[in-house]
Formats: C-alpha cells, structure tokens, sequence
C-alpha cells in the first residue's frame, strides 16, 4: 500500500514528493506490474540518466512498468527526509537511491533492505566491479546494493574567460597557489571568485581541503579513528578551509549545486569544486568555456561516491525491482547512464561509447588512483553522522568561528565512529 505517500510528505514541511509515470511504450497497459524507483534525479543530467535507466528497464523487463517517486534536492537532502518517513509508516517504495558505502549502514540495520549477494553471483558482479569497490559495498560478508556509476568528488572546475580576465592561464598545484588564485580574482572586480552551494557542497570543500592537508591515508583515517579531529593538523586545514569560504558567494547557504554552478556559467565566479555531474549541467546550459583539474594538492586520490540502488524489504514488486536493479547493473546499463549523467560505469568490462574526453581520462584514473572516500556522499560516513557535519558547516558558515567547526566535527565524529 502506498496511499500514505502524500501525507508523508507533509511531515517534512513543503517538499513535494512527486509521482510520475516515465515508462514509454505500454505504459497505459493495466496488466502491468508498476516498479517505484524513489530518487532525487529530478532534472538536468540526472534525469537524463534516470530516464535512459527506465528505458532500458522497459524493454528488457516485459510486463513491468517504471514509476518514478522523484524527491527534488541537490544530493538527496530532502528525498531522504521524505524516504525516512515513508519506510518508518511501512509504505517503502520498490528501489531507493542511496550513496553506496556507510549511508546504507543505518538501513542494514533497520532491516529495511535485502541481501543481494546471490543476485552478485547470477549477475557476474563480483568479477566486473573492482575488488576495492566490492569490498566497501559488503557489510558483513553481505552486499546490498547495486552501484549504477561512480562519479569523482574531488575536481575544480573552471570559467576559462573569468580566469583570463584575470591574468590566471595555469592550473594551481598547491593550496597556497589556489589561495593566491582566489585572492588575484578579488583584486581583479571578482566578488566572489569561488561559487559555493550549501551544507554538503561546503562539506566536500573541507574534505578536499582535508585531503591536501593530511594525505588520503589520515583523511581516510578521520573516519575510522586512525585520525584525531582534534588534531593540530586538522586545526590547520580547518583554517586553509575558513580562508578559502571567505572568498565565496555570501548566499552560498540558500544554493542548491547548480544554481552555484549558474554563478560559474554566467561568469560571476571563477572556480567551483564540485563532483563530475556537473558536466551534464554544463551542457544542458550549452557552456563550453571551462576547464577542470583535480583539487589543488590531493595528488592521485580519487575521492569517489557511487550512486547506487537496493531492494528494500517492503517491495510491493520484488521481482520487478529485481529487474531493474539487474537493467541498472548490465553493462549496457552502465554505459547508458554514465554517458548521460557524466558519471563513468563502475563495471570495468562496460563500453566507454559516447564517453567525453574528461570521463575517459576519469576512467583511466579509477583504474590507477588512489580511492577515498566521502563523507559528503555516504561512502565515508553514516547519514546521521553527515547530517551532524553539515550542521556543523552550516553553523560556521554563519559564524565563522573555526574553533567552533572543530569541535563539533570532534563531537560528531566520538558520536558516530563504528567500534571493530
């Protein structure tokens, strides 16, 4: 039953939970058995490669139609809010999104989601995603989730015309040369030469800030316990960070990501770091003048996040979500999605067709890099824990106080670090 939904929106203040039938042929055939696919794809690229995914699924899934529960909200900040409550009143949808990783601990738990090791095995899983990649999704000798791409966190992206205005042709290598960078573009009439967004977007600034200064191996570290947060070390990239928020847009926490990405494509900001989905926004905007590298002193680390899809235990339609996490998990699944969202496939064995030239240079480095993860996207952390930093940024972001910021990050991380 899932005559609760609307109600249950409510409960989140205004989110609009929305409910929309995207499956193309047959979709007004009775007989069908309807799969909902909950996300917060709700546009841009994102969509695009949701709806490629539902195309996919209703060919090769006769008999089943997709239907889209589509949460709107940059990273899921508010669908998870919406999708909290409906799992709590026993009105789950048939798939969910999640980051794969840490994020999906708290739904283990809860027993809201199904093993899917024995779907890995039939599906050849296990020998076409990378052994790293496979390691991190299992929890407890089980896996649950069914990765649809891997996307990079760590990446600066560029308005090429901005920089040159400014007399800026070269790509910074270090912290101290982007905080140059930020300062030359002030001094040039740029008001806000770095575009930022809200909570999660000012997390995974830190996190970049996090790995230049401590390296990925202690960065890693601050979320199993290997790595104080009340260290000096941490105490002074939280200052390399505070420094570099000063040189943001003033509005940063009322942005969603791509209306911070707006501010790149109209020329009002000269830099954004943010994952590399946002080549889909470029094109949907038709800007062409940018570049990117990677941040300024992460080195070979691939931060990575995995969007990804699970069989929850109160499907209406288990079958037919088995489908679908099967058309989200084939090679030309992958392919399809990735070419479209901008994310590259997981799998190592899917086509690359259609792939721009940053994402074959991104599968390239998912090959040789060095992952890390993140906690802005559920692959580091739990979602409790990241809500506690994204409050923790938030309250800073207001405040300003960096003595502040540590000690909640602290507090968060005493709170939340999993015992072995």
């Amino acid at each position: 039953m899932r005559t609760t939904r609307r109600a249950l929106a409510a409960v989140v203040g205004a989110t609009a939970l929305l409910v929309t039938s995207a499956c193309g042929p047959g979709e007004d055939d009775t007989a069908a058995s309807t799969v909902e696919v909950f996300t917060w794809w709700a546009g841009g690229g994102e969509k695009a490669g949701l709806d490629a995914l539902a195309g996919l699924f209703t060919e090769s899934c006769p008999g089943q139609r997709f239907e889209s529960g589509v949460v709107p909200g940059g990273a899921g900040v508010d669908a998870k809010q919406v999708l909290a409550a409906r799992l709590q009143h026993n009105d789950a949808p048939d798939t969910f999104q999640v980051h794969a990783g840490a994020e999906l601990l708290d739904h283990i738990d809860a027993d809201q989601v199904r093993d899917l090791s024995a779907e890995y095995r039939t599906w050849g899983l296990r020998d076409a995603l990378p052994a790293g990649l496979v390691a991190d999704l299992t929890v407890n000798d089980r896996i649950y989730s069914v990765p649809a791409g891997v996307h990079r966190a760590n990446v600066v992206w560029t308005n090429d015309q901005v920089l040159a205005d400014a007399g800026i042709l070269v790509a910074p290598k270090t912290l101290k040369e982007f905080i140059g960078n930020l300062e030359r573009l002030r001094r040039s009439g740029v008001e806000s030469p770095l575009a930022l967004g809200r909570d999660w977007t000012q997390l995974m600034l830190l996190e970049s800030v996090l790995i230049s200064d401590l390296g990925p191996k202690r960065f890693s570290g601050l979320f199993t316990g290997t790595t104080k947060w009340d260290s000096r070390a941490v105490e002074l990239a939280i200052e390399d960070y505070a420094r570099i928020v000063e040189f943001s847009n003033t509005d940063r926490d009322s942005l969603d990501w791509p209306e911070a990405t707006r501010l790149l494509i109209d020329g009002k900001a000269g830099y954004q770091l943010m994952g590399d989905w946002v080549t889909a926004e470029m094109a949907a905007n038709t800007f062409s003048g940018y570049d990117s590298f990677t941040f300024p002193g992460n080195g070979m680390a691939f931060q990575w996040l995995a969007d990804s899809f699970v069989l929850t235990t109160g499907a209406a339609n288990p079958e037919g979500a088995r489908c679908w996490l099967e058309t989200v998990a084939s090679p030309r699944g992958q392919q399809a999605f990735s070419v479209r969202k901008g994310s590259i496939p997981a799998r190592t064995d899917a086509p690359t067709d259609g792939f721009t030239d940053y994402q074959l240079e991104a599968v390239a480095d998912w090959r040789s890099g060095t992952p890390v993860p993140s906690c802005a996207h559920g692959s580091a952390c739990s979602q409790p824990w990241q809500n506690a930093a994204n409050a923790a940024l938030g309250a800073f972001s207001t405040s300003g106080d960096a003595t502040a910021l540590r000690s909640a990050l602290a507090a968060a991380a005493k709170q939340f670090i999993r015992q072995p």
